[in-house]
């Protein structure tokens, strides 16, 4: 367990460092997270020894949102001034997100042919 908690902060590193060394506009952790997708299929044996420790991590990952709500309460008298954009912000993205989506399923059901008549 330990090796692949080990195995996937590797490859975090390792993509945070990419991305700082070569200027990209990608953040490190998906770049890192794109390094170990890459090593999954080249070993797949590989997802034995990680999946336990995904599950866990993905069982609470609520718990990785209190440190960003923190974040937002220790701000609120910067965010104050903000609160029609932010607001406006996360309706419109909320809206474009349920219609792109609903657009996609859409589009795949009718291109695998599973429409209901």
């Amino acid at each position: 367990m330990l090796h692949a908690l080990i195995l996937i902060l590797i490859c975090q590193l390792l993509g945070e460092m990419a991305a700082r060394a070569l200027g990209l506009p990608l953040p490190g952790p998906v770049l890192g997270m794109v390094l170990l997708l890459a090593a999954l299929v080249a070993l797949p044996r590989l997802g034995l020894l990680v999946r336990p420790v995904a599950q866990g991590i993905l069982a609470h990952l609520s718990l990785l949102f209190v440190p960003a709500g923190v974040g937002v309460v220790g701000h609120v008298a910067t965010l104050g001034g903000q609160t029609g954009a932010i607001l406006l912000a996360v309706v419109v993205s909320t809206v474009l997100a349920i219609t792109v989506g609903a657009l996609t399923f859409a589009a795949v059901a009718r291109l695998t042919g599973s429409q209901d008549d």
